[in-house]
């Protein structure tokens, strides 16, 4: 048990140095703000909400089924 237990924290230590080897990496530059859109409302924002909303009910409905 206690070899599965060293096995499992060397696992994990080399795991967790390759995450803290990401860190290093190049910094990308910013890139230059764009002015947002005027907003305009076409329906698509509209279309979508109903979307989500009909998504989260089908949801429901079939995790009140099974």
């Amino acid at each position: 048990m206690s070899s599965i237990k060293a096995s499992a924290l060397i696992l994990l230590a080399f795991f967790l140095s390759g995450l803290m080897e990401l860190s290093y990496g190049q910094i990308m530059a910013p890139s230059p703000a764009v002015a947002p859109p005027p907003i305009s409302n076409d329906g698509k924002m509209i279309d979508q909400g109903i979307a989500y909303a009909l998504m989260l009910i089908a949801l429901l409905v079939t995790y009140l089924i099974h």
